[in-house]
């Protein structure tokens, strides 16, 4: 891809992933925890998928760990700013499955496992993502 459409698909997934971060907010505030939470790990995979495509690259998978630890290959010193996030990427992560489907926990249904405390974290681990993002891509194409 050109620069200029490598630019444009980046900055399609960042606005994706500040949409998803904004859907987990409103969830949050409405009590619905476990779909704050899977959200906002979105808005997170999202935001580090436009930088890969900012990158020319193709990003796959939805661990957003590796998403930061793959950006090592790709671009060092990228991967050098991010490597800070890895433990929120972690963390992140283990709000993929078990969110959505109540066979991802024994006995219980996402919404009788997932607290208010449970989405703050992960809006805020997911913001702190978006925002170092926002700070290596252009503002616009």
């Amino acid at each position: 891809m050109s620069t200029e459409k490598n630019i444009i698909e980046a900055l399609r997934w960042m606005k994706t992933g500040e949409d998803d971060l904004d859907a987990a907010k409103v969830l949050k505030v409405n009590g619905k925890f476990p779909h704050a939470c899977f959200h906002a790990q979105q808005a997170a995979e999202k935001t580090l998928k436009a930088l890969w495509y900012y990158k020319d690259e193709d990003p796959w998978g939805h661990s957003i760990q590796r998403l930061i630890e793959e950006l090592e290959g790709v671009d060092a010193a990228v991967f050098g700013r991010l490597k800070a996030l890895l433990k929120a990427g972690m963390t992140l992560d283990r709000f993929y499955v078990p969110t959505r489907y109540p066979n991802g926990l024994p006995d219980l249904t996402p919404a009788e496992a997932y607290l208010e405390e449970d989405a703050a974290l992960c809006i805020d681990l997911a913001t702190e993502i978006l925002n170092a993002v926002k700070e290596i891509l252009p503002k616009s194409a």
